[in-house]
């Protein structure tokens, strides 16, 4: 099966969603496995194109009650249209299933390249990290708030180029939520603090992502989940005595660490970071 077809050759989005099944694709390799079901790569029949099915049973998302949660991800995620954003084709379901039509990642997880490599270069993590500033300010123009980023869901394009995938914890709203959600290591001090939180959560995590991609791990990474809390709210911030990673790196982190949301950096200003502007690729491109 061909990893990547041409631009032009995308599945018919305008095509009812009633009208899609399993008969229009030939299933592939698996890709990976969840708690709520399994990812496959494809290629729809009529166009040739690869994709990735994300295949959900019915029967665990009644189980955990996550339905409203499915359809809102669902939504969110079909509107957006961004080079470092994972396209959603479109779905379909039948008795037991919901299938999920998704741009094909051919890089995989970002987290798989983090463990390999243990930590990345100041040009791939800023590469990466003005990647995903760029998506989310996309994101956040649109009044979507991701909550959730991470190296799990993040994925590779087959140029090396970053793609969000996952929108399972993202919200659409111009008002604060108090929803608390999101994984541990990458939680901002008001989630941790069950306050009151807007899109300042996803910068927050920049800081942390920057972080882990130059030393390796998450910087409040602790022996258990109340240290770990413990260290968030106090911002319990330290870097390892490596002399490879930059004066400017450790700014740029400082800067997006701050539990005072008005002084975080803002999206732009990590754009225009002297670190960014020095290091980064501006196509988003990292294949080296």
């Amino acid at each position: 099966m061909a990893e990547t077809e041409p631009e032009t050759q995308k599945p018919q989005e305008t095509r009812k969603r009633g009208d899609w099944s399993l008969t229009d694709f030939e299933i592939g390799k698996p890709l990976g496995r969840g708690k709520f079901g399994r990812v496959y790569v494809a290629r729809e029949v009529k166009s040739q194109y690869v994709v990735a099915l994300k295949v959900l049973f019915k029967k665990q998302i009644k189980k955990y009650n996550i339905h409203h949660q499915l359809k809102r991800e669902m939504e969110i995620q079909t509107s957006l249209r961004h080079p470092n954003i994972l396209r959603l084709y479109g779905w379909f379901h039948d008795d037991e299933r919901i299938v999920l039509i998704l741009e094909y990642a051919h890089g995989g997880e970002l987290y798989g390249l983090l463990r390999d490599c243990t930590y990345f270069t100041e040009k791939r993590a800023a590469t990466y990290i003005l990647s995903l500033a760029q998506a989310l300010a996309y994101c956040h123009e649109k009044d979507v708030i991701h909550r959730d980023i991470k190296p799990e869901n993040l994925l590779l394009d087959h140029e090396g180029r970053l793609k969000i995938a996952d929108f399972g914890w993202s919200v659409q709203s111009k008002n604060k939520r108090r929803t608390m959600c999101g994984t541990l290591d990458y939680l901002a001090p008001e989630l941790v603090e069950n306050k009151a939180h807007d899109y300042a959560v996803d910068n927050w995590t920049l800081g942390i992502l920057c972080y882990e991609f130059l030393f390796g791990v998450p910087p409040f990474e602790a022996e258990s989940q109340k240290d770990t809390f413990q260290r968030i709210v106090k911002v319990d911030l330290s870097f390892p005595a490596t002399p490879q990673v930059s004066s400017e790196a450790r700014d740029l982190i400082t800067k997006l660490l701050v539990k005072d949301i008005s002084k975080r950096l803002s999206l732009q200003k990590i754009m225009e970071h002297p670190w960014i502007v020095k290091n980064a690729d501006p196509t988003g491109i990292c294949n080296n």
